[in-house]
């Protein structure tokens, strides 16, 4: 394989070329000029896009009714998937994705579990213990419950645990940096590209790196990022860290990029800052279930436009009349 072809890509760009390779069978033409843009304005998007076409030479897509019919929703995705992990399949398509993704994206782990969200999704469940947990957008999550312990494994994503109470078992959240242990609690635990962060809401949780002998205790009011050899400095919540399980996103004095990249959480396809503004600094309120409200709202606020070609392909630049 082409060691360019094999360079991993990130979760968004893929989403968005899926997201393309869905609508290209029955695309008008203007439609397919908008995906030509939005080919050649990344390569990145390139590379996602001859990945996507090795995928589906490895697991011998079928061709014409038979394919466009599978590629009707990302439904037919999660069939194909899940029927590759029936036997010796299991492993081609394990080796396969691993090829093509590498550590940033991982499908299968979010495709096979137990419980899931889509792009812009939430949702909470509440489990056999009494347990709530609030599922935010693209997250994944397996539940190992048995006699002796409650456990979660977060594979995806991020969640809000309050944990059930009169349940004598040890309550334990699981991702790959390490384990979470509540302590009659309300917690955040978030996949991040550097770890997994942890923010206490109420009581007490106690953290244990996945490589590290060590155990701490994060009590009410403080987060830290979990690595698998250790954890960062224990740092005070952020201001609304929750609000997300209302619908808003609240920042205070954060980078423009910072604040449209997890915008850009909740929408599929590429949501892009321009270099010479992503350093401008915002507070405010955003709502979720409308991204493009989102976006827009930062207009009145700081010296910036939104471009946009399609739904699929967003960018923030400076405002033409501020650009020197």
């Amino acid at each position: 394989m082409n060691p360019v072809s094999s360079k991993p890509v990130s979760a968004k760009v893929l989403d968005a070329a899926i997201a393309w390779q869905l609508s290209m069978d029955c695309a008008n033409p203007v439609e397919r000029e908008e995906f030509a843009k939005w080919h050649a304005a990344n390569e990145e998007h390139a590379r996602a896009w001859r990945q996507l076409g090795m995928l589906d030479q490895r697991f011998s897509v079928a061709s014409g009714p038979a394919r466009t019919a599978l590629l009707q929703s990302r439904e037919g995705i999660r069939r194909r998937v899940r029927k590759l992990g029936n036997g010796m399949a299991s492993v081609v398509a394990v080796i396969g994705l691993a090829l093509f993704a590498g550590p940033r994206y991982l499908p299968i782990d979010y495709w096979l579990a137990d419980q899931r969200t889509a792009v812009g999704e939430q949702r909470t469940l509440r489990l056999a213990d009494g347990t709530l947990v609030s599922l935010n957008t693209h997250s994944a999550l397996d539940v190992r419950f048995d006699e002796k312990q409650r456990r979660l494994v977060l594979q995806e994503g991020e969640i809000l645990v309050e944990t059930g109470h009169g349940d004598p078992r040890p309550f334990i959240v699981q991702t790959r940096e390490g384990s979470m242990r509540a302590l009659g609690t309300r917690f955040l635990v978030k996949r991040e590209d550097e770890g997994t962060r942890l923010s206490v809401l109420q009581s007490a949780v106690a953290v244990h790196p996945e490589s590290n002998p060590d155990e701490q205790i994060l009590r009410e009011g403080q987060q830290v990022l979990i690595r698998s050899n250790g954890l960062g400095p224990v740092l005070a919540v952020n201001l609304g860290a929750d609000a997300w399980t209302r619908g808003m996103l609240v920042v205070d004095n954060t980078r423009l990029e910072d604040l449209v990249h997890e915008i850009g959480r909740y929408r599929t396809g590429y949501v892009g800052v321009a270099p010479e503004v992503a350093d401008l600094r915002i507070t405010g309120s955003f709502p979720l279930r409308d991204t493009d409200l989102a976006l827009n709202a930062l207009l009145p606020t700081l010296p910036v436009q939104i471009e946009q070609h399609t739904q699929w392909w967003v960018k923030v630049v400076a405002k033409a009349d501020a650009k020197p």
